[in-house]
């Protein structure tokens, strides 16, 4: 199998039972560990919930080998400066192993907690662009001036800028036309939770499918080899109980290696709601699959 599996924990355990699950992971031997990025989550409003950048400084201190990254960073009430700086902590916490997701910032409670307009889809777009487009310049350590329409920056310059060159790596999350072209143009992952409202697996894996088709567009329109893009699938989104047993979870990573991915992650279980699931059988299926 040559899908790289990761795990996704939610920010919702502080202290050292947090701390643990994170060593836990590593100890699995997954290659990569993720979190959510949201002030609060739709489905979890009345829930402990955690700062995202804040947990990873800690799983940063508790782990040693495997990547860390937010699944995905929101443009929503995050500027993409400040979160650059963040980001290069990170990467200095970690010794190089953090990784910058980025979404464009869904409709929903993280757009107006901060009391801003709500944008429209369009808007959205060209402000995600211009986030990325703004945090890579800033990781890159030389000055940046400049204005745009939803951000600037003035002489700002990091130091002493990331572990990893020419800076951390993006992981740009996107389904349409434009992001697609931005994870070509920036990104070294492409991230998808696939497309609403699949009923089966077959539908999931032909929408998943169809996306990887586009991206394929999008990097021959900037120039890029698509072999040269990581490209991500969260498990945990495109079917239910993907760690049931030992074979359905080979099952899946043997699908998405046959579409193209190159990385996959799984949520880390919860006891109820969602993303929940059986601890005993999450940890067999993970460890058997990635021994």
């Amino acid at each position: 199998m040559t899908v790289r599996l990761g795990v996704l924990v939610l920010p919702e355990r502080p202290g050292p039972d947090g701390l643990s699950v994170w060593r836990h992971v590593e100890d699995l031997g997954v290659r990569h560990a993720w979190t959510y990025d949201h002030l609060r989550w739709g489905s979890l409003p009345d829930h402990p919930w955690f700062d995202a950048m804040t947990t990873l400084a800690a799983a940063a201190a508790v782990t040693d080998r495997i990547e860390l990254g937010t699944l995905v960073a929101s443009p929503n009430f995050r500027h993409p400066v400040s979160t650059a700086a963040q980001a290069m902590t990170l990467d200095q916490l970690s010794g190089g192993r953090f990784v910058l997701g980025i979404g464009s910032g869904a409709d929903g409670p993280d757009a107006t907690l901060l009391g801003g307009p709500r944008l429209a889809p369009r808007q959205r777009a060209d402000r995600f662009a211009e986030f990325v487009a703004l945090a890579d310049a800033t990781l890159r350590g030389r000055p940046v001036t400049t204005t745009g329409r939803y951000y600037a920056a003035d002489g700002v310059r990091l130091v002493p800028g990331c572990v990893r060159a020419p800076r951390v790596p993006f992981a740009i999350a996107a389904t349409g036309r434009r992001g697609m072209r931005l994870a070509a143009e920036y990104g070294q992952f492409w991230v998808t939770i696939g497309a609403p409202g699949m009923a089966t697996a077959d539908e999931a894996f032909h929408a998943l499918a169809d996306q990887l088709t586009r991206l394929d567009a999008a990097c021959a329109e900037a120039g890029r080899d698509r072999a040269s893009l990581r490209t991500l699938v969260n498990l945990s989104r495109i079917v239910p109980d993907p760690y049931t047993t030992v074979g359905r979870l080979r099952e899946l990573l043997a699908r998405c290696e046959d579409l193209g991915f190159t990385d996959a992650v799984v949520a880390y279980p919860r006891a109820d709601g969602v993303f929940a699931g059986d601890q005993a059988a999450f940890e067999r299926a993970v460890a058997t699959t990635v021994g």
